[in-house]
This record gives C-alpha cells, sequence and structure tokens, in this order.
C-alpha cells in the first residue's frame, strides 16, 4: 500500500517522525506540493495526506487508485468531500488536536497587548532602565485583565478552554453560541451578538467560518464596540473585514488587534493591518506547538488504522 503526503513540511519541519505512518505502507512525503503535481505525486497511492494542497473534483477523477485522504487538520475545506463521496474516497480529519495550544496564544497575545513584555524586555536592551530616574521604567499603559469582560463568539472545545483560562485570571466571561445556558459552564453567561459586541472589554473568535459568520466583524458591529476593546482572531482570517478593523485601529475605537489568521496565506503586503497601529500578528502558528503537532500525527495514523481495520472515524466525506 502507497502512503503520501503532499505537504508535510508545517506539521513535521524535523522534530518529529513519521515512524508510525511507515508501518502502515510505503510511504513518500513531500515538505509541499504545487497543484499542477497532485495527480502525478498521487497517481498510484491508495492513501493520501494532505494540510492545506487542495485536492478537487478534477484531481479525485484522475486517481481511482485513491481510497483515503487524511486531512492533516480539523478544516476540511481543501478536499472536494461531495466528489470524495461519489469517488467511493474516505475523507477524514484531525479534530480538537490543539486545544490547548491555541487557547494558550490567545492569552499569549491579550497579555502581549495588556503588559508589553516584548516591548518592555527589548527597552531593556537598549538601556533605557539604566538610564532611568527611577527604580521602575514605563513609557507604555500597563492593563490588568482581571474584572474585565471578556467576549466569546464560538464556544466549541477552544471557546470552553479559553473562558476556563479567562474565569481564571478573574474575567468575567460571555459567550455567543447555539448551547443551552444549561450547557454551559458555572459563571459563564449566554449573550445575544448585539450584547457582547456592546458589553466586552475583550472579544475574541472561535466560531467557524460559515456564510452567516463571514465578516462577522464589520464596520456595524465595530460600531456596537465601546472604545478600547481588544480584538482576537485565532479562527479563520475572513471572519473580520479588515479594512474595517484597520481603520477602528487608525480611529482608536479598538486598542489593539491580535491574530493569528488573515484572509490570505501568507498576506499580501498591502494587507491593511500589516500597516495599522497596534496590531500584534503572528503567521498562523497557534497550532503548531510540538505536543500540538505530535497529538496531530498520532491522530492521523490512529484514524488510518481504524479505516484499515475496517471502521472509519472522524469521516468527514
Amino acid at each position: 500500500m502507497k502512503i503520501t503526503v503532499l505537504d508535510g513540511f508545517t506539521l513535521n519541519p524535523g522534530d518529529l517522525t513519521w515512524g508510525e505512518l511507515e508501518k502502515l505502507g510505503k510511504l513518500t512525503v513531500y515538505d509541499r506540493t504545487p497543484a499542477e503535481l497532485v495527480v502525478e505525486r498521487c497517481r498510484d497511492s491508495e492513501i493520501v495526506f494532505t494540510n492545506k494542497t487542495p485536492i478537487d473534483g478534477n484531481a479525485l477523477e484522475a486517481l481511482p487508485k485513491l481510497k483515503y485522504i487524511g486531512v492533516l487538520a480539523t478544516g476540511y475545506n481543501v478536499v472536494d468531500v461531495v466528489e470524495a463521496s461519489k469517488h467511493g474516497v474516505t475523507v477524514t480529519n484531525i479534530p480538537a488536536y490543539s486545544t490547548m495550544s491555541v487557547a494558550q496564544h490567545v492569552f499569549a497575545m491579550l497579555l502581549t497587548a495588556t503588559d508589553h513584555v516584548e516591548h518592555y524586555a527589548e527597552e531593556v536592551r537598549d538601556g533605557k532602565w539604566c538610564r532611568s530616574k527611577d527604580f521602575c521604567f514605563t513609557d507604555t499603559p500597563l492593563i490588568e485583565v482581571a474584572g474585565k469582560k471578556m467576549g466569546i463568539i464560538g464556544f466549541g472545545n477552544i471557546g470552553r478552554a479559553v473562558g476556563q483560562i479567562a474565569q481564571a485570571f478573574g474575567m468575567n466571561v460571555i459567550v455567543y453560541t447555539s448551547k443551552t445556558k444549561e450547557e454551559l459552564p458555572p459563571g459563564v453567561e449566554k449573550v445575544s451578538l448585539r450584547e457582547l459586541f456592546s458589553d466586552s472589554d475583550v472579544i475574541t473568535l472561535h466560531c467557524p467560518l460559515t456564510e452567516s459568520t463571514k465578516e462577522i466583524i464589520n464596520r456595524d458591529s465595530l460600531s456596537l464596540m465601546k472604545e478600547g476593546v481588544i480584538l482576537i482572531n485565532t479562527g479563520r482570517g475572513p471572519l473580520i473585514d479588515e479594512e474595517a478593523v484597520a481603520q477602528a485601529l487608525e480611529e482608536g475605537k479598538l486598542k489593539a488587534f491580535c491574530a493569528d489568521v488573515l484572509s490570505s496565506e501568507p498576506p499580501a503586503e498591502t494587507n491593511p493591518l500589516l500597516r495599522a497601529p497596534n496590531v500584534y500578528i503572528t503567521p498562523h502558528i497557534a497550532w503548531a506547538t510540538k505536543e500540538a503537532r505530535e497529538r496531530l500525527i498520532n491522530i492521523a495514523v490512529s484514524n488510518l488504522q481504524s479505516y484499515l481495520a475496517g471502521h472509519p472515524v472522524n469521516i468527514v466525506s
């Protein structure tokens, strides 16, 4: 059985092993695969893994030997699952592998915007504390998060983890979610979207990208927010209107915008957020702790083992 990984580099740049996958078949791992080489590289493969390399209907039509596609991520829009089903190809994904890593990153971003640790560490390296007339040196306001209200849009695994951490920091947590009040943890309040926008000091996005959530952060929703809100997006780039957020930052409506995702990745140099003030952007790395990546590979292997044993799990096709 031939197994092909189309784009393994971001998942495993060399600090992990593909050993367990190699035990299941003849394995070929490519760092990256351009669209025009997908069919050629998968032609003799029964099993294909992809992270962000698209596999569309045309590719599926040209790959009659293909039986299984493992998406090395939670989101699986890179595969045409409707066509996969028509061709008898099972498609699986990797749910909930990065929950705590993403939740941790949310607070790394929030604390960056409130405590400015990197800024002050750089100031110390530049000698400004050495030249200070006082025992402490501050040139940027610091903010305590305890007592602030965090609004969480979407309350799945990651949203729930973020809420738990927020409560541990002494924050008040409100959520916009399809879950009932009875399904929420103690101390978490369910509110309308309008209430969340108007009442929150911090807003963090953890909802899926759908037609109803695309650009859920836009000029209208920004107008409902109080002055000085910190907005965090570790979900999907298109959840926000980037032009509107950049303008809100320029006008001081938002205190800060923190993001690990953008509408296009890597972003164009003309993206307005790259030049807006008080922006903290990381290059889609919230999922990429070594622990989370190792967990992802283990689940991918387990998914394939279950499929080969005749009881597939985490099916999305």
